[in-house]
């Protein structure tokens, strides 16, 4: 497969694409610059945050949300990138020196949040992580917030099977991807290991085909790995970065997928890029934030 680098700009910690079809946008973050991005045609607008962010969705009100340390805010897409315009939807997680990390919509435009100890210093620095005191939130359209896990490391990837019947998430610490059924009720069943721990690198965030496979990107495994729905790998998709950190179906047809990547200790040109190449089976489409 052959890939490009979709525009100059380079992350230190570049995370959570997300596609969105109406507009033809792609939408991500740079957690440790503190910048939300939005590419549209070949046009790159960067809203400064005030914190670290991990997560930048657009909403069916026209404006988007962003997850920052602090909570869960609404962004102003018109106001200018260095002086954003901010809302507070919620404090999902209340818990002190915790950050927002992993963050998606499922398929009924709820935001689901997994937050964890905060491991970034003020200038992008790497802090150790000395405790599992993240959780997984879900956000409803009106910004109710009910608690589902607790005690997660560094919680990455969330995606849907396509009945929605069961969540795939992962824990990074354990380098394993689990799923969960989702009781009638809301809340999760116990964890069920879905993918374990792999020689390429450990699990980031994923994307979900229109067959039911994940693609899920290797942390310092230069690779992102195609993982059939019984949990095997069908397929090792080799990049030019050492971090990619999640991936996004996009395009009209949803068959170029977005690779973020995080800078490394290895220094490789492309590192802190994202990524666009073309694919063989279209993805699943993101869905907006109902609120």
């Amino acid at each position: 497969m052959k890939w490009t680098a979709l525009t100059e700009h380079r992350a230190k910690l570049g995370e959570g694409p997300f596609w969105d079809e109406p507009t033809q946008a792609l939408y991500w973050v740079d957690i440790a610059g503190k910048q939300a991005l939005r590419l549209i045609g070949e046009n790159v607008q960067i809203w400064q945050m005030p914190e670290h962010v991990s997560a930048f969705i657009p909403t069916q009100s026209g404006d988007a949300l962003v997850t920052l340390s602090s909570g869960v805010y609404r962004l102003d897409l018109d106001s200018p990138g260095l002086e954003p315009r901010l809302k507070l939807l919620c404090m999902a997680d209340p818990q002190p020196g915790n950050r927002a990390n992993e963050a998606r919509c499922d398929p009924l435009g709820q935001l689901w949040l997994g937050t964890m100890q905060n491991n970034i210093g003020e200038n992008g620095e790497d802090l150790p992580i000395e405790r599992r005191s993240g959780g997984l939130f879900r956000v409803g359209a009106e910004g109710r917030v009910m608690p589902l896990l607790r005690g997660l490391g560094i919680p990455n990837t969330l995606l849907w099977s396509p009945d929605g019947t069961t969540v795939y998430f992962g824990e990074s610490l354990d380098g394993t991807l689990y799923r969960h059924f989702i009781y009638p009720d809301g809340q999760l069943a116990p964890a069920e290991v879905w993918f374990g721990p792999h020689s390429r690198g450990g699990p980031d965030g994923s994307a979900m085909d229109a067959r039911g496979y994940i693609w899920n990107a290797r942390w310092d495994g230069n690779c992102l790995l195609r993982l059939h729905p019984d949990g095997h790998v069908d397929r090792v998709i080799e990049l030019p970065v050492s971090r990619p950190t999640s991936c996004v179906f996009g395009g009209k047809d949803l068959k170029t997928l977005y690779i973020t990547s995080a800078e490394s200790p290895l220094g490789h040109p492309l590192d802190g890029a994202v990524l666009s190449m073309r694919v063989d089976v279209p993805g699943v489409a993101c869905t907006r934030f109902a609120g």
